[in-house]
């Protein structure tokens, strides 16, 4: 990840170096934790306008490609559904989908970033409760949402992301639907760079090895795990869920901002996103 977007955060954490190295739940939840609450501040000066972090009612947008779910309504009929939000940050989408008439949980393992929601909140709009948990073990009972999302929340960032299948599925209603959006697995093979760099292939797709950040003590803080879209189809599906559709969002040709390692460039040229929308069998 680029050092200057990430400044504060890996002087908070004293980032030293970077590895990839097998690493657990336990310690992959830990560092998650400590990142997105080191990040949180620089986080939402990038992008939160972009994701409407402020505005009165919250926004739902999918990625950085700019989708909407007012425009592409991936979650059907919201009005009286229950949802739960997992990694919702400081829950622009939640926000939003209360708007909608949902009954939208939002979910998130960090504080600061949950904080900064209640802030938003606080100002107006509408009031969703927030969770404070890791989306390996749900802290619900089963069958108690209608409806499930994760807008690049948790999904990339947990060592058992097959497990977040599963207890998505338990905490399903018969007929729900569950629709994550995540970096496209195909960008794992680039540099993390949104200019000419980030366009010479690096790394194996089917090297999943996680991308590890360390400190001077060798201690993780920052992970991500990398899944090929036949891995994420497998857990879906063993999940007992049906994957209904995959969606590579194009890049749109008004957007020409970069977010991270997204970019015009690199958006013309291959994916940078992938949605996957599922649904419960009734």
């Amino acid at each position: 990840m680029s050092e200057e977007r990430h400044a504060q955060a890996n002087a908070l954490l004293g980032t030293a170096g970077t590895a990839r190295t097998r690493i657990g739940s336990a310690a992959s939840q830990q560092a998650s934790r400590r990142w997105w609450d080191a990040d949180a501040t620089q986080y939402h000066e990038t992008h939160a306008d972009f994701l409407g972090v402020d505005s009165p009612g919250g926004e739902f947008v999918w990625c950085p490609e700019g989708l909407h779910e007012g425009d592409m309504h991936f979650l059907g009929e919201l009005a009286g559904k229950r949802v739960l939000e997992i990694g919702c940050g400081s829950a622009p989408c939640s926000r939003w989908l209360a708007g909608q008439g949902a009954q939208p949980v939002g979910l998130d393992i960090s504080m600061r970033m949950l904080d900064r929601g209640l802030d938003a909140m606080a100002r107006g709009g509408p009031r969703v409760p927030l969770v404070q948990a890791g989306a390996e073990h749900l802290p619900f009972a089963d069958e108690s949402f209608d409806l499930a999302c994760s807008a690049f929340g948790a999904v990339p960032f947990v060592a058992d992301s097959g497990l977040v299948m599963r207890e998505v599925a338990r905490v399903l209603r018969p007929g729900g639907r569950w629709v994550f959006s995540v970096n496209h697995p195909m960008r794992w093979v680039f540099p993390d760079d949104p200019g000419p760099a980030g366009l010479t292939a690096s790394i194996p797709y089917f090297d999943r090895t996680p991308y590890v950040e360390v400190d001077g003590d060798g201690e993780p803080t920052y992970v991500e795990h990398h899944r090929t879209i036949g891995d994420r189809v497998r857990e879906i599906v063993a999940a007992g869920l049906l994957v209904t559709d995959i969606v590579e969002p194009d890049w749109p040709e008004w957007l020409d901002r970069e977010w991270g390692q997204w970019s015009p460039l690199r958006g013309e040229l291959f994916p940078g996103t992938a949605i996957f929308i599922t649904r419960k069998p009734d």
